[in-house]
């Protein structure tokens, strides 16, 4: 994906579900108009999800995510199905594609169960339709069609369209906390762990929100941010920080500027920001041999003093005076079991949709597992939290640091 594509995190994902052979394949690729998935009669063609990036009107920017069938069997099956609920994890719309000639059965309750489980908008799609005599009148949220004559697939994208989260209806990255004219300072660490010739996910979105506010964005380093301050000529009305520099940058920053972190603001994008401060009091709780969760929702590769696997353990140790142990997760392998950790540390989630970052967040609740996430967590151990969560009037109001 290139610099000028709508981000991963940032697209609708539409999830096909459904049991082996019922042409789940075919009919994303009739949605889709590519061969997308491969296509057999030989049942469980579809061994792994297999998702493509596209723009599918009228939704827009798009993920599409084929699912292998979830009645598969053996122990190679159950993988699969593993597989399969984890990406129901991030769906925002659910497609259940059934056989027409054989109706709903046990499969498909189990997978309406986990749709309505989760909360996610879901058809039912009855493929194969030109098999039967007659077509029944269908219900609300069902579709007959035939993939192999090509049959309600412009129907079908249109109740999609429906389903849709509208664009717009949720909170912005930054622009709603500063004003047209304003300056706004971004502090952006270029060092090893840096993406060569690119800038992270959050700076570009940061940047792009700052400019569709009509403000101004000032892109420095945080070993310039001091000399940029004084030779701006008027006072920034927000300041944001990669968070592994919020000490010096917390330091470097006049109080009377509002200083916060990409990874705070990310993680009220995402909307569990108000989850996560109250969390990372469990900080100052965790005792010896407790293990902590360092979750990320990339898979990169890690670089000498990389954040999550080295300096996040060692401030953590450092701060709690603890003996500590840590288990780490990346991209989507996270446990559903949660209780053998006595904290969940997870990274700014950029390269996850909202809804996946809130099953986490869910998942962590439920549980009694507190949760936080690197932002957080690093301006509590440096006792900046309260300033840097100072926007937030309502999250002041049960702060204790």
């Amino acid at each position: 994906m290139g610099l000028n594509d709508t981000p991963l995190a940032n697209r609708t994902h539409i999830g096909f579900f459904g049991r082996r052979n019922a042409g789940k394949s075919s009919v994303v690729n009739g949605v889709t108009g590519q061969e997308l998935a491969v296509v057999s009669d030989t049942k469980g063609t579809t061994t792994d999800p297999v998702s493509k990036t596209m723009e599918l009107l009228p939704l827009g920017p798009v993920v599409i995510i084929d699912t292998p069938g979830y009645d598969d069997e053996g122990s190679l099956g159950e993988k699969r199905i593993k597989k399969t609920k984890q990406v129901l994890n991030k769906t925002d719309i659910a497609v259940l594609v059934l056989d027409a000639t054989l109706g709903k059965g046990a499969c498909e309750e189990e997978l309406i169960r986990l749709f309505k489980e989760k909360e996610i908008p879901y058809l039912l799609i009855y493929n194969k339709a030109d098999l039967l005599e007659q077509i029944p009148r269908a219900g609300s949220d069902e579709i007959y069609v035939s993939a192999l004559e090509g049959k309600g697939m412009w129907e079908l994208k249109e109740r999609l369209g429906a389903l849709a989260p509208k664009e717009g209806a949720g909170v912005r990255l930054v622009a709603d906390l500063i004003e047209p004219k304003d300056f706004v300072v971004l502090v952006t660490p270029i060092d090893s762990a840096a993406p060569k010739g690119r800038m992270i996910l959050p700076q570009q979105q940061a940047i792009r929100d700052v400019l569709d506010a009509d403000a101004t964005a000032v892109v420095v380093k945080e070993s310039e941010l001091k000399e940029t301050l004084a030779s701006l000529g008027r006072k920034p009305s927000l300041a944001v920080t990669d968070s592994q520099a919020f000490e010096r940058v917390s330091r470097d920053t006049p109080e009377d500027i509002p200083l916060t972190s990409f990874s705070i603001l990310m993680a009220r994008y995402k909307g569990i920001l108000d989850y996560t401060v109250p969390g990372a009091a469990a900080i100052d709780r965790l005792k010896d041999q407790d293990t902590v969760l360092i979750a990320e929702g990339c898979t990169h590769h890690r670089q000498c003093g990389d954040i999550g696997t080295v300096k996040l353990p060692a401030w953590l140790k450092k701060h709690t005076g603890k003996e500590l142990s840590f288990a780490f997760c990346s991209g989507t392998e996270f446990p559903e079991d949660l209780s053998p950790y006595g904290l969940v540390l997870h990274c700014g989630g950029c390269m996850l949709n909202e809804r996946e970052v809130r099953y986490r967040m869910k998942c962590a609740r439920d549980q009694g597992v507190p949760m936080t996430n690197y932002g957080v967590a690093i301006a509590h151990m440096h006792g900046i939290l309260k300033r840097s969560i100072s926007m937030f009037p309502h999250l002041l109001e049960t702060f204790s640091d």
